[in-house]
């Protein structure tokens, strides 16, 4: 009777999930004063630092197959790395209004045309010059995570409408999930992404062109040389694109293939194949030095692969260690570029009628 009294506690054990513990702590002022905080998530092994300056993930450490702990995404030992440097590299970031680049920095919504700062050549990237990255957000403790605010009011960086958004941060045993929200009180235009720069064997520890990547999608968006699509769905077989079996990065990357030099390298967008209608898996990383992998899953219709090409060794980042170009890799869940400029996109269109809601998982293990 005592043993399977033990047996059936230890199932009941093993059915409850575990919980993070979150912890917080002051971590500077912004360049206007305004405090920052940073919530540190650990559940295990796995521990997350998420600051409120730009949402930043500050550092994320997982275990390799021996157990051995590092951390896996690229930033600065403290707030003023970030601040000083303007994180133009938008490590980490939560990226918003609209991730990725906008034509121009110019659109039209409702009849009415309107202008997004040029950041980027003629393009506006990743919300213009003063971003959500670069905005303190309010946090709050939740059950295993943190959850930002920001209101973006009606006009900023030239965009329509005053847009509240709140981001969650959860780790539950080995996924960080990320959930996005929003709603406007007047048209606008939306695409929210998280800007982390991954290497699977540490950061800082050489280049990631050795690592291995899956992911699920038999089209991309071919762009031109401002790298804003061209507004087709091109097939990946038989190009460099071609990552629907997993390939090491390095491959193929300095093939002779005109997207890739335009981009020097990847940042292109995948169109996810199951079209961002259920949270799937939507790419596979896997590092054969140290057996991490990183799965990302996502309900949103595709993914920028960009692998720091422009990355060039000015950087210094956390532990003194310098960031050389292709020294991380992107996997960056959103709509696709410039989508207010091409209607035959999913929309990126948000109404006051509408709330807008998202979710992408970062699930990692090793083998």
């Amino acid at each position: 009777m005592k043993s399977t009294l033990l047996v059936f506690l230890g199932i009941i054990a093993m059915s409850v999930p575990s919980q993070s513990k979150v912890t917080k702590q002051p971590y500077g002022k912004a360049a206007d004063g305004t405090p920052v905080e940073l919530y540190t998530l650990q559940d295990g092994t796995i521990t997350v630092r998420i600051m409120t300056y730009g949402g930043i993930i500050v550092s994320l450490e997982v275990p390799d197959r021996s157990g051995k702990t590092a951390d896996v995404v690229l930033g600065f030992d403290s707030l003023d790395g970030y601040v000083k440097t303007g994180n133009k590299p938008y490590m980490g970031a939560i990226i918003g209004r609209y991730a990725n680049r906008i034509a121009g920095g110019t659109f039209t919504l409702d009849g009415k045309t309107y202008h997004v700062p040029k950041n980027d050549g003629d393009n506006a990237l990743h919300g213009g010059t003063a971003g959500f990255n670069k905005k303190v957000w309010t946090g709050k403790e939740i059950k295993d995570g943190v959850e930002l605010t920001y209101v973006s009011k009606n006009g900023e960086e030239g965009f329509p409408g005053t847009l509240t958004t709140t981001v969650r941060y959860t780790l539950s045993g080995n996924e960080l999930r990320i959930e996005y929200s929003a709603t406007t009180d007047a048209d606008t235009v939306l695409n929210l992404t998280n800007h982390s720069y991954f290497n699977l064997k540490g950061q800082g520890n050489g280049n990631i062109l050795d690592h291995q990547l899956k992911i699920n999608a038999t089209r991309y968006t071919p762009v031109n040389a401002n790298l804003i699509p061209l507004g087709e769905l091109a097939p990946v077989a038989g190009t460099p694109f071609d990552f629907v079996k997993s390939t090491v990065i390095g491959l193929r990357i300095d093939a002779d293939n005109g997207q890739l030099k335009l981009a020097h390298g990847y940042d292109q967008n995948w169109v996810i194949d199951g079209g961002g209608k259920k949270v799937e898996l939507a790419a596979e990383a896997y590092d054969p030095t140290t057996g991490r992998v990183l799965e990302v899953l996502t309900d949103q219709p595709g993914i920028q692969f960009y692998t720091g090409n422009f990355l060039d060794g000015s950087v210094t980042g956390k532990g003194g260690k310098v960031y050389n170009r292709r020294d991380a890799f992107c996997l960056e869940t959103q709509h696709y570029p410039d989508s207010p400029n091409h209607p035959e996109f999913p929309t990126t269109e948000l109404k006051p009628v509408e709330r807008f809601h998202s979710v992408t998982i970062y699930r990692f293990s090793a083998r």
